[in-house]
């Protein structure tokens, strides 16, 4: 099992970034596939981005790609995501997640979460 923890949320201006990271611990943090997702006030939790095991693959949604950039360090069992160009709708608590199985873009498939950080972009 792994736990995870993230932390980097704060408030920012649109048109700013912000790094999120994500702390691994347990079992071997290479083993799995990881993703970021997020959730705002009355909405459904969303996919952002993922990365395979190595780091060879990343997915983005739509809403993001060209903006956030995901990144993995198995030797310090980390994860980040950089975010860029900010817009109020990125607004949400943004959580990483764990899987086995591989990359993946549905939350279901994901079994281990960390608890949130939280991301206000203000206009």
């Amino acid at each position: 099992q792994v736990q995870l923890v993230e932390s980097g949320g704060g408030l920012v201006q649109a048109g700013g970034s912000l790094r999120l990271s994500c702390a691994a611990s347990g079992r071997t943090f290479s083993s799995y596939a990881m993703g970021w997702f997020r959730q705002a006030p009355g909405k459904e939790r969303e996919f952002v981005a993922a990365t395979s095991r190595s780091a060879g693959s990343t997915y983005y949604s739509d809403s993001v790609k060209g903006r956030f950039t995901i990144s993995r360090g198995n030797a310090k069992n980390t994860l980040s995501l950089q975010m860029n160009s900010l817009k109020p709708e990125d607004t949400a608590v943004y959580y990483c997640a764990a899987n086995l199985a591989g990359l993946a873009t549905s939350p279901a498939l994901y079994p281990y979460w960390g608890q949130g950080t939280q991301v206000t972009v203000s206009s």
